[in-house]
């Protein structure tokens, strides 16, 4: 290779996830896990989505402790602060300053089309806050910030992507070539957990009952104890078999399991013919407990480390300012304002 030839730019990715309650089995196997296999391949962005959450009403002691708690999860989980760029969202002035911009060519329709707005509607009636409705700008500010060639989502999420993708073609259309058009990434193996209750819904850190749910940082009794109180399906074979569409429950726990274990589905069905749902559901209880152990291990460990968390925080916030704050610039003058 020539000498004077640069080595080609790592391609950036970009995600986030709200601290509006804490991380759990399905943030892990559904995002985080996957960022950390990525570190090599992009240059990465992961941030505290605090600005989001405050759409639903928070306790702000909690809200602050959770924020600190989740950059905790993401370091123990395998993001390294010095191969990622870990920070909080509201440390970023730029997320808000772009989202206004945005929200000015962000059309009504598009928002009023978006699943996650009906649904929180539904769930806080007495608060359907302009927040609550203009978010998808916000989060298409966050994206767009950081010119990210991929978003890590879910297969629910997509939606947000491609309002941002809309979004962002829409202002190019206008003022030229500014935002990169970012692609959805998404993962094959335990890209979607569902709630273990209620498996036809995803699993939510806001579900109602509280055994659907498998927090990282649950003790192993805690979550050995909800697996084995996990909803199977009321067919009469009874054996361990992948049909997401005939057995949701069963599917899964697969699901889960292979995500723990590295198996593929036949394997697994072969592990357990024969054996049936008592012996499969506290087996992969036990592979979440294996998986999750030295993570809230490590996470336990860094809480304790204020001093070093608020390093982190802090040096992720410069470098995300950097970088955000020439993409606004570019905007702001594209849309006229004048120059500081």
């Amino acid at each position: 290779m020539d000498q004077t030839t640069k080595p080609e730019a790592k391609k950036v990715m970009l995600s986030g996830i709200q601290p509006s309650g804490d991380l759990t089995l399905g943030s892990y196997l559904g995002a985080i896990k996957n960022w950390s296999e990525r570190a090599e391949e992009f240059d990465c962005y992961y941030f505290m989505a605090d600005l989001h959450s405050i759409t639903v009403r928070q306790v702000p002691a909690d809200l602050r402790r959770r924020t600190i708690e989740q950059l905790a999860g993401y370091i123990a989980c395998g993001l390294d602060p010095e191969k990622n760029t870990l920070f909080i969202q509201s440390h970023v002035p730029a997320h808000a300053q772009l989202g206004w911009v945005l929200d000015c060519y962000t059309m009504f329709g598009e928002l009023s089309r978006m699943t996650q707005f009906k649904d929180k509607s539904r769930k806080n009636a007495e608060n359907i806050n302009a927040g609550l409705f203009t978010y998808p700008a916000l989060m298409a500010a966050d994206i767009l910030l950081y010119q990210p060639d991929y978003v890590p989502v879910g297969e629910d999420q997509k939606q947000h992507v491609e309002i941002c993708r809309d979004v962002a073609e829409r202002f190019n259309g206008i003022y030229g070539d500014v935002f990169k058009i970012p692609e959805p990434y998404i993962p094959k193996v335990g890209a979607r957990v569902m709630s273990l209750s209620t498996p036809t819904n995803k699993m939510s850190k806001s579900d109602t009952d509280p055994n659907g749910c498998v927090y990282m940082m649950d003790a192993p009794e805690v979550i050995a104890r909800k697996f084995k109180k996990a909803v199977t399906d009321s067919d009469t074979e009874r054996c361990v078999r992948y049909a997401p569409e005939e057995k949701p429950g069963v599917s899964n726990l697969m699901s889960i399991y292979a995500a723990c274990t590295g198996k593929d589905f036949a394997a697994i069905e072969a592990e357990f013919d024969g054996l049936g749902y008592g012996a499969f559901k506290p087996a992969v209880g036990d592979a979440v407990i294996e998986t999750l152990r030295p993570i809230r291990e490590e996470a336990q460990r860094l809480i304790k480390d204020k001093a070093y968390l608020e390093s982190v925080y802090r040096a992720g916030a410069e470098k995300a300012s950097y970088i955000a704050e020439k993409t606004l610039r570019k905007v702001y003058k594209k849309v006229g304002f004048v120059a500081r």
